[in-house]
């Protein structure tokens, strides 16, 4: 098996079990980065659905005491949200794609929702009433409208987010993912979030590993690829995207992890 360094071999793509295994090889090497829908938990109908394995949270807390810290989740759900799925372990966290943040060391970059956007947030809620099945997620300084239950509205939801991203101005970009809308403050990416992290301890100097399941994950493999690390997409091996490999569930993500923690 092929330890990966920072001066290490990259003329071929690594699996998933061979980054773990150079990552248990040099935990002081490595950071990682993870998201957490379709990723770290299974996807569910509905956003308020999913399930969080009861052994989940303590597995990644010792994972992360075995990398000195520099472990992180990076997500579109609100920050306040994401701590409810992991309590009671506050890790470092971007959240709202990168919008809010809270570092290793407990400071945290806040996302606020001017009047208008609240505005124009109620405004979706009252059109998505036409629109039996499709799901409006109010994140606060973002929105989210799903259709995994009427993917026959795609399309005319589609338009519609695109005219409400139009209406919020140049400070939201409409983002798209599996089966769902969403309208996020437009200078947020999660390899923006990466990139933060990346320059503050205990995460500086190390080699990213991330692995993710979405469109929004893209720009933080491309983060991982600059920086020397790896990425890997959790799903289909066809997908097209720039993860240099690919994890095929949450499940084997999870099995993953709880290897690494020991």
């Amino acid at each position: 098996m092929t330890t990966l360094h920072a001066d290490g071999p990259r003329d071929r793509r690594f699996s998933a079990d061979e980054a773990f295994s150079s990552l248990l090889g040099a935990p002081g090497e490595w950071a990682v980065f993870l998201d957490i829908d379709g990723c770290l938990l299974d996807l569910a109908p509905t956003p308020d659905a999913i399930v969080v394995p009861a052994d989940l949270p303590g597995t990644i807390e010792r994972l992360r005491m075995r990398l000195g810290g520099a472990l992180a989740l990076v997500t579109g759900r609100g920050l306040g949200y994401a701590d409810t799925l992991f309590d009671p372990f506050p890790f470092p966290i971007a959240g709202l794609h990168g919008a809010e943040m809270r570092g290793a060391d407990g400071r945290r970059i806040e996302a606020d929702a001017p009047p208008a956007f609240a505005a124009l947030k109620a405004m979706l809620v009252e059109e998505a009433r036409s629109m039996p099945g499709v799901l409006v997620e109010d994140k606060g300084a973002a929105v989210a409208a799903h259709y995994r239950l009427a993917p026959q509205f795609e399309l005319a939801l589609g338009e519609r987010m695109r005219a409400f991203a139009d209406a919020a101005g140049p400070d939201y970009a409409l983002q798209l993912g599996k089966m769902v809308y969403e309208i996020r403050p437009a200078r947020a990416s999660k390899g923006d979030a990466v990139e933060r992290f990346l320059r503050d301890p205990p995460f500086a100097g190390r080699l990213p590993l991330a692995l993710g399941d979405d469109l929004t994950d893209e720009s933080m493999f491309a983060v991982a690829n600059a920086r020397g690390g790896l990425s890997f997409r959790v799903g289909r091996p066809d997908a097209q995207t720039c993860a240099q490999g690919t994890v095929p569930s949450p499940a084997n993500v999870r099995a993953l992890i709880a290897r690494a923690a020991g």
